[in-house]
């Protein structure tokens, strides 16, 4: 799969950050460079089935026909909104503090508030994050992409009944390239000296 001897494609989902995985990579395999890609959850399945990466930081749910899986972590739901927003005056929301909200982006799980909702526009989430600076409405997003596109104008609060999302690190099944299972290695938290298992 990968392009070139000793060249290994990984690519990460926005939000996602696997800068200290590939430090340990840097340390081990300093010969043998790890090349990170960025990606739009959009895109992150078709690249990997694609092969143009060898492995993938990827945000569930994703077709697991043909794909390894294995899930990393959670992120917590939130619910992005302008500073001056009466919600701000809590530690956390709910779907039904949101009840009359407009939601300026689509929400993972399908949850939408009750009230009549305007014809948004798709979207970028920076460009979402603008619309709820300017005062109008929310955006619920994972925790580390509202990080990601933080402004001063903007703050979040987590959406305390809404799912999680689950970070994954997703292969293709046939791709027996050695260098998957030393990144698995690292990303596990094996040591250099010890054996797979």
């Amino acid at each position: 799969m990968s392009e070139a001897f000793g060249h290994f494609r990984v690519g990460f989902v926005t939000g996602a950050t696997p800068d200290k995985w590939a430090r340990t990579w840097q340390q081990r395999y300093a010969r043998d460079p790890l090349e990170l890609v960025p990606l739009t959850e959009a895109e992150q399945e078709d690249r990997v089935r694609a092969g143009t990466l060898d492995m993938a930081l990827v945000r569930l749910p994703v077709d697991r026909q043909g794909l390894h899986l294995i899930p990393l972590y959670e992120e917590l739901p939130v619910a992005v909104m302008g500073v001056e927003h009466l919600l701000t005056l809590t530690e956390e929301v709910t779907t039904a503090d949101l009840a009359d909200e407009q939601l300026v982006l689509p929400e993972r799980s399908g949850w939408r508030p009750s009230a009549e909702q305007l014809a948004w526009p798709p979207m970028s989430v920076a460009e979402a994050v603008e619309v709820v600076a300017s005062g109008t409405g929310v955006a619920v997003v994972p925790m580390s992409v509202a990080r990601l596109h933080h402004r001063r104008d903007v703050t979040y609060r987590v959406v305390a009944d809404l799912p999680a999302t689950t970070v994954g690190l997703a292969w293709l099944v046939d791709n027996e390239d050695p260098w998957v299972q030393r990144f698995i290695g690292i990303v596990r938290g094996r040591t250099e000296r010890s054996s797979r298992g």
